[in-house]
């Protein structure tokens, strides 16, 4: 017999729908709608462009934990990385010294501690 996870409120501030975990629905729709395109936060043809170069030279993981292995133990990058947390359109947006590429498990985590820490 499966046990099933309680019900959570929303973490948007104020609303007060249970969900199993996460945004209920609308939030995640207003949320999504509030936030600008991709190419308004400068992932457009030159950040597409650049970072598929990028990815030819840079076949592998380049981050913390694959680093320490084997480069055919890596995972495959499949994302550019910004090193400094800014995007294309911070001061180093377009600088490879800056870049790393990563696999999009890894990157999606780096983000995520990133963005909301821990």
């Amino acid at each position: 017999m499966a046990t099933r996870k309680a019900m959570q409120v929303c973490p948007t501030p104020g609303c007060p729908t249970l969900t199993p975990g996460g945004r209920c629905a609308p939030c995640q729709a207003k949320a999504r709608a509030a936030r600008p395109q991709p190419s308004r936060r400068g992932y457009g043809r030159a950040w597409r462009k650049a970072s598929a170069e990028y990815l030819q030279t840079h076949p592998y993981c380049e981050c913390e934990e694959c680093e320490a292995k084997p480069q055919l133990q890596r995972d495959l990058a499949t994302e550019v990385d910004h090193i400094d947390g800014l995007g294309p359109l911070g001061p180093r947006g377009f600088d490879p010294s800056n870049w790393q590429a990563m696999s999009k498990r890894h990157h999606s985590r780096k983000t995520a501690i990133e963005t909301f820490g821990s």
